[in-house]
């Protein structure tokens, strides 16, 4: 945890980093996406039906062409729960895009007093109900 810092504090910044992807991703903007990710730390991501993606510069450009792209998805990130773990935290949450629905982890590293993003991936997941629905507490 940061200096001076409480945990709920710390948690509602990692949620908001979390969001700040989301909104970059729904909005099309590169420039927000390429803010959200570390620059100093290697990163990684795993797009549904992608190959592993490595390194800043590849990263960068996938997200480039996702939200350039003429097939840029829809999106909406639904139940973020977020865990920290010193200077990591963890959202795992539920993407619908359309009708579908993908379940997402996202990795931060605490930066200063944000976090920024080392680690996205997703993947098909049923849709969030009765059964499934995560419970409405942190993970950790």
């Amino acid at each position: 945890m940061a200096t001076g810092t409480s945990p709920a504090r710390d948690r509602a910044t990692l949620l908001f980093a979390n969001e700040t992807f989301y909104r970059a991703f729904a909005e099309r903007d590169p420039a927000l996406m390429d803010a959200v990710w570390a620059e100093q730390e290697p990163i990684t991501c795993l797009h549904p039906g992608w190959p592993p993606v490595e390194g800043r510069d590849s990263v960068l450009q996938s997200w480039h062409a996702i939200l350039t792209g003429p097939a840029s998805p829809d999106i909406e990130c639904l139940h973020a729960r977020a865990g920290i773990h010193r200077d990591t935290g963890i959202v795992i949450c539920y993407e619908r895009i359309g009708q579908d629905y993908l379940l997402a982890t996202n990795i931060f590293i605490r930066s200063g007093d944000g976090w920024l993003l080392v680690h996205h991936q997703s993947g098909a997941a049923p849709e969030p109900g009765e059964g499934n629905e995560p419970p409405r507490r942190s993970i950790n």
